[in-house]
């Protein structure tokens, strides 16, 4: 009797360290999925600070105002280092990656502010180059001209690329049963989870029908499905939501839902906004169960 009570003990703590190792591992593999994704987005920041600092170069040889000159450089030098502050810190470091993020919104704002700036003041000075090389020869001018104006289309698509991007800030999510948030924001009772962000103001940006993809990325890595797909930096990915807006131009509220069969269980999710093919906003939240 005692015998086979030792056998069926040695069973059983063979039977739970089978099941805690199989549970550890899952766990590994959850952690190492959102760490990819949380490299992906600091990699996205670094690409982002690392263009715009280009672009500070770029205008910097196109002016003569010391003035500017002397602004343009010192916000370079501010871009250089916060990009710097930006690759020391670890991707998991929540706190840090939504700071530099802010940061990256103040420098994009700023950026576009003196693109603004620095093309009217270059209009200025074409035209009176335009003027004198005028007077000296009418045919070599007008070749001029055009070669010049091929120049300055190219260089202006490029600025307004970075310019018209939208920024989605603000984002909050919100466990639902029916249209009333659960209590104390709890998903045990929750049927649906509701997104809402807002788009910034921005006049660069082309006015019009926009499609906004909603991500949202549960603690166990997977993507609540609902809204189809979308391709980002050449691949499809899974969207939550989409929503369809008219934006023309000024600050935009955007309220959008998941309803779905995925069981909603506690832990850190992630919301990620898409537009244009870029990422534009996200934001991580913990979840009680």
């Amino acid at each position: 009797m005692k015998k086979a009570l030792v056998i069926i003990v040695i069973l059983a703590l063979i039977g739970v360290s089978a099941w805690l190792f199989y549970g550890l591992q899952q766990q590994k593999q959850v952690n190492q999925e959102m760490q990819e994704l949380a490299e992906l987005d600091k990699q996205e920041m670094e690409n982002e600070y690392e263009r715009f600092t280009l672009q500070y170069s770029e205008m910097i040889t196109q002016i003569n105002n010391d003035s500017i000159v002397a602004q343009l450089t010192q916000e370079q030098m501010r871009t250089q280092q916060l990009l710097q502050e930006l690759k020391k810190v670890k991707a998991d470091d929540a706190r840090e990656i939504t700071r530099l993020k802010k940061e990256l919104a103040t420098v994009r704002e700023v950026l576009r502010s003196y693109i603004r700036q620095v093309d009217s003041l270059n209009q200025v000075n074409a035209s009176l180059r335009s003027e004198n090389r005028h007077i000296k020869d009418e045919l070599a001018q007008t070749n001029l001209e055009k070669q010049g104006l091929q120049n300055e289309k190219q260089t202006l698509t490029e600025k307004v690329a970075i310019a018209a991007q939208l920024d989605a800030t603000g984002i909050s999510l919100t466990a639902m049963k029916g249209d009333k948030p659960t209590r104390k924001n709890k998903l045990k009772k929750a049927n649906r989870l509701k997104v809402v962000y807002t788009i910034s103001k921005n006049v660069t940006a082309t006015n019009g029908s926009r499609v906004i993809y909603t991500s949202i990325r549960k603690p166990n890595g997977d993507v609540l499905a609902g809204g189809g797909t979308f391709a980002f930096e050449n691949k499809q990915l899974k969207a939550s939501a989409k929503n369809v807006i008219e934006y023309t131009g000024e600050q935009t509220t955007v309220t959008t839902y998941w309803a779905g069969n995925d069981v909603l269980s506690g832990g850190d999710y992630l919301v990620s906004i898409f537009a244009d093919g870029k990422l534009i906003g996200s934001a991580r939240f913990s979840m009680e169960e």
